[in-house]
C-alpha cells in the first residue's frame, strides 16, 4: 500500500513563507529530536538562519547536514535553497511592523480580561494556521466525493465527537444522508455496510485514535472513500485515508488541553468541507435548507403568554 502522506508531501507546492510556521508548528511533534531542533530554530530566528549555509545551519543546531536537507523536504521545500529563500521572506514579513506576538500561557492568577484576551489570540493563531496548511487539492477531492456520495458516516471519539455531530446535523440539512457515530461498536458495524461511492470521514487530533481509525479501515477495505481529519498526518489514520486534511493545534498546556485548540482548526476544516459541498449541491442544497428552515420557523418565533 502505497503511504498517503508521502504523496500528499510530494504533491504540494513549497509552502509560502508565511505559511512556514504554521507548518512547523503542525509537523515538529511528529519530527525526530533532531529534526525538531532544525525546525525550531528557522521558525524561531528566520533571518538568522537564512544567512545561514546548510552547514552553519546543521552546526548552530548540533545536528547533520542530512538532518537539515530531510527537514527541509519534510517541510515542503525541494532542497536547503528554496527554503532558505522561504526564510528570507518570512523575516522580511516579520519586520514588516506587526504586532508583537501575546504570549498564550494562561495562568491560574490570570484576570478575566486576560484569559480573554490570550484565548482569543490562541483561537485567532490556530484558524490562520490551519487555514495556511491545509490543502486545498485535498479538501477539494474530499469535496467531490461528499457531493456524490450515497452515504456519509463520520467517526469521532471525545471532542472530535462532536465536530463529527456538527458537520452531520449541517450535511442533513442540505439534504445528504449523514450519519455520526460515536458508539464504536456501531461505527465499525455501520461502517461494513459502506460501499464504493459512499463516504467515510474520521476526526482525530492524534491520528491515532483506535476507535476512530477501526471504522475507517473497515470502511476503506470496503471500498469506500475515506477522508482523515488529523492533526498528524502521518499517524496511524493517514494509512486507511484517501485525502489527508491536517489540523493545526496551539500549544498545549496545563488550563488549555489539546482538544479546546483541536476543535477550533477541526471545525473551520468540516465547514469549509460543508461550504464545498453546498456549492457542489446548490441547486438540491439550496431548497433543502428553505425547507428545514421553513420547518423550524415557529420554533424560534416568539410565544404568546397565556393567563
Amino acid at each position: 500500500m502505497t503511504n498517503p502522506v508521502k504523496e500528499i508531501f510530494s504533491a504540494e507546492a513549497p509552502p509560502a513563507p508565511a505559511a512556514l510556521a504554521a507548518k512547523v508548528r503542525t509537523l515538529a511533534p511528529s519530527m525526530t529530536r533532531s529534526m525538531q531542533r532544525v525546525a525550531e530554530a528557522v521558525a524561531d530566528d528566520p533571518a538568522g538562519c537564512a544567512a545561514l549555509t546548510v552547514t552553519g545551519l546543521a552546526e548552530l543546531t548540533g545536528t547533520s547536514e542530512a538532518t537539515v536537507v530531510r527537514t527541509a523536504r519534510l517541510l515542503g521545500y525541494p532542497g536547503y535553497r528554496d527554503l532558505r529563500l522561504a526564510l528570507a521572506g518570512l523575516a522580511a514579513h516579520q519586520q514588516s511592523g506587526r504586532a508583537p506576538a501575546v504570549t498564550a500561557d494562561i495562568a491560574v492568577d490570570d484576570p478575566i480580561a486576560d484569559v480573554v484576551a490570550k484565548l482569543a489570540y490562541d483561537e485567532q493563531q490556530t484558524l490562520a494556521d490551519t487555514a495556511a496548511g491545509l490543502d486545498t487539492v485535498q479538501l477539494g477531492a474530499a469535496v467531490t466525493a461528499a457531493a456524490t456520495a450515497r452515504r456519509i458516516d463520520i467517526y469521532g471519539a471525545g471532542a472530535s465527537s462532536l465536530v463529527g455531530m456538527d458537520l452531520a446535523q449541517k450535511l442533513l440539512r442540505i439534504g445528504l444522508i449523514a450519519h455520526a457515530h460515536t458508539d464504536p461498536h456501531l461505527a465499525v458495524t455501520n461502517a461494513v455496510q459502506l460501499r464504493s461511492g459512499d463516504v467515510a470521514i474520521a476526526i482525530t487530533h492524534s491520528g491515532s485514535t483506535g476507535d476512530v481509525i477501526e471504522p475507517l479501515r473497515v470502511a476503506f477495505d470496503r471500498g469506500a472513500t475515506t477522508v482523515a481529519i488529523t492533526g498528524r498526518p502521518d499517524g496511524p489514520v493517514s494509512q486507511y485515508a484517501d485525502h489527508v486534511l491536517t489540523t493545526s493545534t496551539a500549544r498545549e498546556s496545563e488550563l488549555r488541553p489539546a482538544a479546546m485548540s483541536s476543535r477550533t482548526s477541526q471545525l473551520l476544516v468540516v465547514d469549509c468541507l460543508f461550504i464545498g459541498v453546498a456549492q457542489r449541491t446548490y441547486e438540491t442544497a439550496a431548497p433543502a435548507l428553505a425547507a428545514s428552515y421553513e420547518a423550524l420557523a415557529h420554533r424560534h418565533s416568539p410565544r404568546t403568554r397565556t393567563r
